[in-house]
């Protein structure tokens, strides 16, 4: 697996991280009138809480990286909540080193390394503007949904158990769409999914995660799953082994 991708690869478990994901259940008292009635109310209320219930909370990331199918990398870290706010991960294992190249060889090997080499750079790159796509929709943009709302484009639709789906298209870009599920009664968060692409539809970029709930209340994403089926390429980054940090 070439090790620029891999590592840029790994860049993309930002999306899954509790600074980026995670929002706080506030308490039903708590909340406004309009957000107990107004499902868009109540996922701005969540995304203004932001993820302060996580950062007493350390916990595993481990980010898989598949290629056609195939597991390519596996990397997990220690996250937390540094004393200064910002996300600390501390890598538990060493990524897979590079297999070196053969000593020698003839021209024919010098020009398949030279093909391995370029590959590596491409990879490297679309996976740096998939995650930069990916950015501007993880987490949702409580002003942007708001536009899209006033643009008359959000529609909503009841789900099994009482939540509720809220669809944005055209969220960022013509043909894209924002799908977001919540449950409205308790103002919580229960998963996000993006249809987005690069260049062109036919560059596709999509993003799944599932969000789970710990004992006091905080929601965090439990699995996030990026597929960019152009290059084949799957990351899959799981969030698990929550405890409460010893400061």
């Amino acid at each position: 697996m070439p090790i620029a991708f891999v590592r840029t690869a790994l860049a993309l478990s930002l999306l899954a991280s509790a600074e980026g994901l995670a929002f706080a259940q506030s308490p039903p008292a708590a909340q406004p009138a309009a957000a107990a009635t107004d499902p868009v109310a109540a996922l701005k209320q969540n995304l203004a809480t932001g993820a302060k219930a996580l950062r007493q909370y350390e916990w595993v990331e481990t980010t898989v990286v598949s290629l056609k199918g195939e597991p390519k990398s596996r990397k997990q870290n220690r996250c937390y909540y540094g004393a200064d706010g910002t996300l600390q991960k501390i890598p538990l294992e060493s990524a897979p080193a590079a297999a070196a190249p053969a000593p020698g060889g003839r021209r024919g090997g010098r020009l398949k390394q030279q093909i391995i080499e370029n590959k590596k750079d491409e990879y490297a790159e679309y996976m740096q503007r998939a995650a930069a796509l990916v950015h501007g929709y993880v987490p949702p943009d409580p002003a942007a949904i708001q536009k899209v709302k006033d643009a008359g484009r959000l529609s909503m639709s009841p789900q099994p158990g009482g939540s509720m789906r809220l669809t944005l298209p055209q969220y960022q870009k013509a043909g894209d769409s924002l799908i977001v599920d919540l449950d409205p009664a308790a103002s919580r968060l229960l998963g996000v999914s993006v249809a987005s692409y690069l260049d062109s539809p036919e560059d596709a970029v999509s993003l799944a995660v599932k969000m789970t709930t710990l004992p006091d209340g905080a929601v965090y994403a439990a699995q996030t799953t990026l597929d960019a089926p152009a290059k084949k390429i799957q990351v899959v980054i799981t969030n698990s082994g929550h405890r409460p940090l010893a400061r």
